[in-house]
């Protein structure tokens, strides 16, 4: 579930939430929403626990410019980007602010093939940047021929 979706009955639980994550500060919880706006307005009122990782899904252009900069504004100790699944190429990507890039294709029945152009400038960009790259996957299409591998290499990057 996204902890940020746009619903009143979530407000108590993302205060349940954090009180949990706030609790268990050995873990690093990742926290992933297509709803940034919804995190830093959130954030603006509540304290942001150190071992809270923030993202935010990218999908397109469109998505990127909206997202990216919204997500910088959260004070995460690791903010990410989920670039998936990966619909068109981004062209450039103006990754300041950003720890980390995971980078995947679609799944499912009906999912839409990711093109390897699309993939690489990022993979470059983050190597360029010293951001971790990981690589999670390419569309069904690719499943059963390493599906995880690009370029035949493994990208399992993680922030420090």
């Amino acid at each position: 579930a996204d902890l940020f979706e746009d619903r009143a009955e979530l407000a108590s639980w993302r205060d349940e939430v954090h009180a949990l994550i706030a609790d268990t500060p050995h873990l690093d919880w990742q926290l992933l929403t297509k709803r940034p706006e919804i995190a830093a307005e959130y954030y603006r009122t509540h304290p942001i626990p150190a071992n809270v990782w923030m993202g935010t899904s990218v999908e397109d252009r469109a998505r990127a410019a909206l997202r990216i900069p919204v997500l910088r504004q959260i004070p995460a100790t690791v903010r990410f980007l989920s670039i998936e699944p990966l619909l068109e190429d981004l062209g450039d990507v103006d990754l300041t602010g950003v720890n980390w890039v995971i980078v995947g294709g679609e799944s499912g029945r009906h999912y839409r093939v990711m093109q390897s152009e699309w993939v690489r400038p990022i993979r470059d960009q983050c190597e360029t940047k010293g951001i971790p790259f990981f690589f999670k996957q390419w569309s069904a299409a690719h499943a059963g021929d390493n599906g995880h591998m690009l370029d035949g290499k493994e990208y399992r990057a993680f922030p420090c």
